[in-house]
C-alpha cells in the first residue's frame, strides 16, 4: 500500500462503519462484532505488507475479519457456547425499539439458522448491495456458486420466518 502508516491507518478507518454492519451481520452481536472488528483491525495493521492491491482494502479487510469469525466459531464448536448475562444487553434481537422485538428476535434466530457460507453471502449482496460478481471474486468462488447460494439462503429465511423449520432445513442443505 503506501508507505506512510498514517494513510493505511486512515483507509483502514474508512472501512470500519462496513465492517462493523458485516461483523454484527455474521455473529448477530454486538460486542462478540465489536471483538471481530478490532482483531480484524489489529491483524490488518500488523499484515500491511500482504495488501497487494490498495483498492480492494475493504474485500481484504472483510476475508480478514470472516477468517477470524470462522476460527472462532470452531474454538466455540470445541469448548461449547458460554454465554455471560451481560453479553445479552448487546444481542440485537434483545435490543430492538419497542413493537419491533418479535421481528428482530425472529429475524436472528432465521439468520442464526444459515450456516456460515449462507449467511456471508446473504450480508455482502443484502446488506453491503455488493454485486453477484463482487462478491464471486472476494470469495473466489464461480459466481453461479454465489447465485445458488444466496436464492437457498433467501430460501431458508423465507421458510424459517413462515415458521416452516423442515421446509428451511431441507432447502438449505
Amino acid at each position: 500500500m503506501d508507505p506512510n502508516p498514517t494513510s493505511f491507518a486512515q483507509a483502514i478507518a474508512a472501512q470500519l462503519p462496513r465492517l462493523r454492519r458485516y461483523a454484527t451481520a455474521l455473529a448477530g452481536n454486538g460486542a462478540v462484532a465489536d471483538d471481530l472488528v478490532q482483531d480484524c483491525v489489529e491483524r490488518a495493521l500488523s499484515r500491511e505488507g500482504t495488501l497487494r492491491d490498495a483498492s480492494r482494502l475493504g474485500a481484504w479487510l472483510r476475508t480478514i475479519l470472516y477468517s477470524i469469525y470462522i476460527s472462532a466459531l470452531r474454538e466455540r464448536q470445541r469448548r461449547g457456547i458460554a454465554v455471560a448475562v451481560d453479553e445479552l444487553a448487546d444481542d440485537l434481537a434483545l435490543t430492538a425499539p419497542s413493537g419491533d422485538e418479535g421481528a428482530v428476535r425472529d429475524l436472528v434466530r432465521a439468520m442464526a439458522t444459515l450456516s456460515p457460507d449462507h449467511r456471508q453471502i446473504l450480508v455482502l449482496v443484502g446488506v453491503e448491495g455488493m454485486s453477484y460478481r463482487e462478491v464471486a471474486e472476494l470469495l473466489d468462488l464461480p459466481v453461479g456458486t454465489v447465485m445458488s447460494r444466496l436464492a437457498r439462503a433467501r430460501e431458508r429465511l423465507r421458510a424459517v420466518l413462515d415458521g416452516d423449520v423442515d421446509q428451511g432445513l431441507r432447502q438449505v442443505r
